[in-house]
Parts: structure tokens; sequence; C-alpha cells
């Protein structure tokens, strides 16, 4: 199996709309799930359950969104 490589270049003024056709819905989907997975194998044997897995997750999603708002504020890139 032959792993296909991508470069992107950086004077390449199409370069953005490249990389989003690239990393598309799929890979966002896959990463999601690689990160479901990874929690479940981290929690303790008592809380590797559904419901303990959509508690952390959500609680880190929560904190990653709410995060990146701040962010955005912080360095005035956004009203909201």
């Amino acid at each position: 199996m032959q792993i296909e490589r991508h470069s992107f270049d950086e004077n390449d003024p199409d370069r953005m709309r490249r990389m989003s056709a690239f990393f598309g819905p799929q890979q966002v989907d896959s990463q999601i799930r690689q990160a479901i997975q990874f929690c479940w194998m981290a929690l303790p044997p008592d809380r590797q359950n559904v419901e303990g897995v959509e508690q952390e997750i959500r609680r880190i999603v929560d904190r990653a969104l709410r995060d990146l708002r701040e962010d955005y504020q912080s360095f005035g890139l956004s009203d909201a």
C-alpha cells in the first residue's frame, strides 16, 4: 500500500480551498470518532460506558468551543 503525500504551496493563493477539500467532513468525522475511542480507553473501568464517554466528550468540546470564542474575542477577530 502506498501512502499518498500532499503538500500545500504557501504561495498558492488557492491553497486554503485545496486544504478544505483535502480535510473535508470525512476527515473531521474520523478525528471525532478517534477522540471518542481514546476517551473510552482513558476512562476508568467503572465509567467506560456510553453515558460516561458522552459526558466527558461534551465537557471537553464545550470547553474547547468556549476557549475558541474567548480567543477570538481576545485577539479582536470576532464580535461574538
